[in-house]
């Protein structure tokens, strides 16, 4: 099978396009940092380098591909709509449009569980349980590119959507290198009780399910997904293990929800007025995601992708810790 993988310098893409590669599939790559793509290229993938906002380099690299891997897009929780708006949505549409004109049978789309996000407590959210209202942009425009993939049903593209939730293992540039470099600088607290529950997923079993969706078949196609380990865990249990295996403090410190919303209530406040808008190293949103409980119901994976994790998260935290300390070391 060949295969095209967006955001492939990015941590998911890269990740799994190696593994594909590793899986004797043939595989294309894009992605915005041609350094970032190197070792893919070493392995056997093919680079074509561009903007995927380029609706004729999207054409370009979906010709003669069976499959589209679509994991690039606009990441994070401070910035303006246009730019989720953009790097989500509209670059999205291109790559449904890129796939339709250029006869590509799958389209597996990576979306986000931020979507289900209220600000509140929620255990085993399933896969139809999303909110009237959205909690930030991101989440937003992740459903919004969603629903342009799903609407591409209809003009006969297969087409499924995961939502994999806190990835974790080598190459996780975004959830543990920032905590760590927040304890680091003694600014890292637990919010509330430190007792809630959340999800993770190993990027290795995320690999599994992606390569999964490329060879379901049937009712399997059409759906969004839930994945994760299946296995929740208080959330600051994983922050402190990490900070064991870096041979670090544990963070020990408790600050109360309520106090600690208003600080970043008054950190966005102050970054919106500062030139540039600079991100706030505290937000709302942080500290939400740092007290609440959230955790997916995988059911649907299990049964109709036959998704069973098979890592750990302690093994994926190993897996980054091992790496995290090679990249410090360089």
């Amino acid at each position: 099978m060949k295969i095209l993988v967006t955001g492939a310098s990015g941590f998911i893409g890269g990740r799994f396009a190696r593994f594909a590669l590793e899986q004797g599939l043939s595989v294309r790559v894009n992605g915005r940092r041609a350094e970032g793509v190197e070792h893919l290229v070493r392995r056997g993938a093919e680079f074509i380098q561009g903007d995927l906002s380029d609706p004729e380099l999207v054409q370009r690299l979906c010709h003669d591909v069976e499959a589209v891997v679509h994991c690039a897009g606009a990441v994070g929780v401070w910035g303006r709509r246009q730019v989720f708006q953009q790097g989500n949505v509209e670059v999205t549409e291109n790559v449904v449009e890129g796939c339709l004109k250029q006869q590509v049978r799958r389209l597996v789309h990576i979306s986000s569980p931020s979507i289900y996000f209220d600000g509140r407590s929620h255990l085993d959210i399933k896969e139809e349980q999303v909110p009237k209202h959205f909690n930030n942009h991101y989440a937003a425009t992740k459903y919004l590119a969603e629903q342009k993939v799903f609407g591409a049903e209809e003009f006969g593209l297969e087409v499924i959507a995961l939502r994999p939730r806190f990835v974790t293992g080598a190459g996780d540039n975004s959830i543990f290198p920032r905590l760590l470099n927040m304890q680091r600088k003694n600014r890292l607290s637990i919010i509330g009780n430190g007792l809630n529950k959340v999800d993770f997923t190993s990027i290795q079993n995320l690999n599994e399910a992606i390569l999964s969706s490329l060879l379901a078949a049937g009712s399997a196609l059409g759906k969004a997904y839930n994945i994760s380990n299946g296995a929740p865990v208080p959330v600051w249990d994983a922050v402190n293990y990490v900070m064991r295996q870096m041979d670090m403090p544990q963070v020990t410190r408790y600050r109360s929800y309520g106090l600690a919303y208003s600080a970043a209530a008054l950190n966005e406040g102050a970054c919106l007025l500062w030139p540039g808008r600079p991100e706030p190293t505290l937000s709302r949103l942080g500290m939400q995601v740092m007290s609440k409980d959230f955790t997916l119901d995988i059911s649907r994976a299990r049964h109709y992708l036959d998704y069973e994790p098979r890592v750990s998260l302690w093994a994926a935290l190993d897996e980054f810790c091992g790496w995290w300390k090679a990249q410090q070391s360089n």
